[in-house]
């Protein structure tokens, strides 16, 4: 069985459950997404990036 590892987004709690054991609310993984050369999404990510750099500067 494969576990990893989570933390609760209310707490910062790290555990290995889905729901937090202390304050009952869900839990996130913490890895960052696996990489891969054929990136779909990529180039929205980009865009998006430049766009929220744009309104940092403006605002």
């Amino acid at each position: 069985m494969k576990f990893q590892m989570r933390r609760c987004n209310e707490c910062g709690e790290y555990t290995l459950e889905d729901i937090c054991p202390d304050c009952n609310v869900k839990t996130g993984v913490i890895y960052p997404a696996r990489y891969s050369p054929q990136d779909k999404y990529g180039k929205y990510r980009r865009i998006l990036k430049k766009q929220q750099e744009q309104q940092q500067k403006e605002g």
